[in-house]
């Protein structure tokens, strides 16, 4: 295929070409109807680009086949049998893929580091997970994905399983045996979806970490605004083989995907596809030498401490490292994660990825240059020299690795929807969670729905909220009172 090509942007500026009068939505006609403060705000051309994908950019039977010409070359870039786009990120399409693989009250592998995003796919979903615990690292109070050997034993204790679902790249770049993990999966005649949410640029470069399809994953899900040129929201799924059926794929992606799909998501993820084939090489050499140069220069700060694969990679532990999420342990400074990343975005106007209870991390992109970066290592050098300032900061009370790892009493779905009450936090110990916790970002839940909550991780999720953490998703901000089931 012609990879040059770029069916939707092609097909949008035929659209401003020879427009159209339209007598459809959107609404506001091209930015005709528009408030014109808001057109300021965002400008005209967000306006002009928002127009109906069918009936707008092609006509009213997809005669033009714009959108399946595009996912087709963005198929063919990535070496995919199959891909689809998605509007409404891959908080949706990771949806979509386990809907394609288990159904209600059927048995799926999953990764206990999981999004909260496969989560809400379980409640909404009906499915019965079969927790695989990470690899802990009690030292860094870190997890890493799941060896290949804990898929193999789940396996082996739920033959019945219709499939395994891993994460990987981690927000904080750590990366599964992918390959070893899918052969585990086909070896029991089961497919293998990843959460890539995090590895959209990884097939485009050869010193990045091996991306899903390469490794042997029979679907895996990218969130193109991630690490990518897409707009938010802009999601694409890849699927390779015969172990899911694409239509049932496609139509699950229809039950939960809205009905009227941006073209301005759709286009940039055109767009995008089109960058990583002509210039992703070039692009992501400068990336990767940038991050090298910058890991150096924060190693550097005292007080600061670079994570890199002698920490992270190796037995028991991460298979691989995605050098572009630069996570940075600040123990060193006496201070928490969560203090420090509220400090540089209020003093040097730094927002950063990922705050925790002793790190912050930046992410690192094709769009970074020395500009950007040098201002990340001055923000860094304040920061280690005001460090005083931020003491005492708040205790969190951190439970050791196997602590954190709670019972599953009832299906997320049944604890979810059932009747629930709210509790004081100090009463919770011993109840049935009926929310998710979720320590935000990275967003992987701390309880979940159905699990049998103890004292410890109420401790840790109550002592880490007074320290700085957020918890977006509890009922109660505060956490001062949970939801939990009502028990009879």
């Amino acid at each position: 295929m012609d990879q040059s090509q770029a069916p939707v942007l092609e097909a949008l500026a035929a659209f401003h070409a020879n427009p159209l009068t339209v007598f459809t939505p959107p609404g506001h006609k091209q930015g005709r109807g528009a408030d014109p403060r808001v057109v300021r705000a965002l400008g005209a051309d967000v306006f002009r680009a928002d127009v109906l994908a069918t009936g707008g950019l092609d006509d009213r039977t997809d005669s033009r086949g714009i959108l399946k010409h595009a996912q087709e070359l963005m198929a063919e870039a990535v070496g995919a049998d199959h891909t689809f786009f998605s509007t409404c990120g891959s908080s949706l399409s990771v949806k979509a893929a386990m809907l394609a693989v288990a159904g209600p009250h059927e048995k799926l592998l999953v990764g206990r580091d999981v999004h909260k995003s496969v989560v809400a796919g379980l409640i909404v979903a009906g499915i019965r997970p079969v927790w695989v615990d990470p690899q802990w690292d009690p030292g860094l109070h870190l997890a890493h994905p799941p060896s290949a050997e804990s898929f193999r034993a789940a396996f082996e204790a739920h033959p019945d399983a219709r499939g395994a679902l891993a994460t990987s790249p981690t927000p904080y770049g750590t990366c599964a045996d992918l390959e070893a993990i899918a052969k585990v999966c086909h070896a029991a005649g089961r497919p293998l979806i990843v959460d890539e949410a995090w590895g959209a640029h990884l097939p485009f470069h050869p010193r990045l970490p091996r991306w899903a399809m390469d490794a042997g994953a029979d679907l895996c899900v990218t969130s193109v605004h991630k690490m990518g040129s897409g707009l938010e929201q802009s999601s694409v799924f890849h699927l390779q083989g015969d172990r899911v059926d694409p239509a049932a794929l496609k139509q699950c992606e229809d039950l939960l995907g809205t009905t009227s799909p941006s073209t301005l998501v759709y286009a940039a993820l055109d767009g995008w596809r089109r960058q990583m084939v002509q210039q992703g090489r070039t692009l992501f050499d400068h990336a990767l030498d940038l991050a090298d140069g910058v890991r150096r220069r924060i190693e550097g700060i005292d007080g600061l401490h670079v994570h890199g694969r002698t920490d992270f990679c190796g037995p028991d532990r991460a298979f691989d490292l995605d050098p572009l999420q630069v996570i940075v342990d600040i123990t060193g400074l006496g201070t928490t994660g969560y203090r420090a990343g509220d400090w540089l975005r209020s003093h040097h106007q730094l927002a950063l990825h990922l705050c925790d209870h002793r790190r912050i991390s930046a992410q690192l992109t094709h769009a970074d240059d020395t500009t950007t970066v040098g201002a990340l290592i001055d923000g860094l050098r304040e920061l280690a020299a005001i460090a005083p300032d931020l003491r005492p900061a708040g205790q969190v009370h951190l439970p050791e690795p196997a602590r954190l790892r709670l019972e599953q009493v009832l299906l997320p779905r049944d604890a979810f929807f059932g009747p629930t009450e709210q509790v004081p936090a100090e009463k919770a110990a011993g109840r049935i969670a009926a929310e998710m916790l979720t320590p935000y970002p990275p967003g992987i839940p701390a309880a979940l729905p159905g699990e049998r909550l103890d004292q410890e991780v109420i401790d840790y999720l109550v002592t880490g909220t007074k320290a700085g953490m957020l918890v977006p998703d509890s009922a109660d901000p505060g956490l001062d009172t949970l939801r939990v089931t009502v028990e009879h």
